[in-house]
């Protein structure tokens, strides 16, 4: 086999490659709540929706392209997110949205049982829209 062939070869195994990972999609999370998030200037101390709270210990937090961030890159923002809190009551996983997407998850009938589902429809249809943008 000449020496151009497995080349060739080994740059399209590795393009494949490369397509497939970029193929990864973010999965909507049932048990969020949306929030506005303010992060105070000494992290883990922040409010949510104006309510004074603390991030867990190891709290996660994701970017719109699902990478952690550091609360301490945060600090003095205030941030559209969904979040989770663990069993002691911190909050403990946060993705963070832009004000489209927060206004599309951020129903006026979020504590209704037809406002949860259709919560839960437009968080997928959120999660969905970013994996076709990272497609792109």
């Amino acid at each position: 086999m000449p020496r151009w062939t497995r080349t060739a070869l080994l740059g399209l195994s590795l393009a494949a490659a490369a397509v497939c990972a970029q193929t990864v999609v973010r999965e909507a999370p049932k048990d969020v709540k949306p929030a506005i998030i303010a992060v105070s200037a000494t992290p883990p101390v922040i409010t949510v929706d104006g309510k004074e709270d603390r991030l867990s210990p190891g709290a996660r937090l994701r970017d719109r392209n699902n990478m952690l961030v550091l609360s301490g890159a945060l600090a003095g923002q205030t941030l559209y997110t969904v979040y989770r809190r663990d069993g002691a009551g911190l909050v403990h996983e946060v993705w963070l949205l832009d004000e489209k997407e927060y206004a599309k998850v951020g129903g006026k009938y979020a504590g209704t049982p037809d406002g949860i589902r259709r919560f839960a429809e437009l968080l997928d249809l959120v999660w969905a829209a970013r994996a076709v943008t990272l497609l792109r």
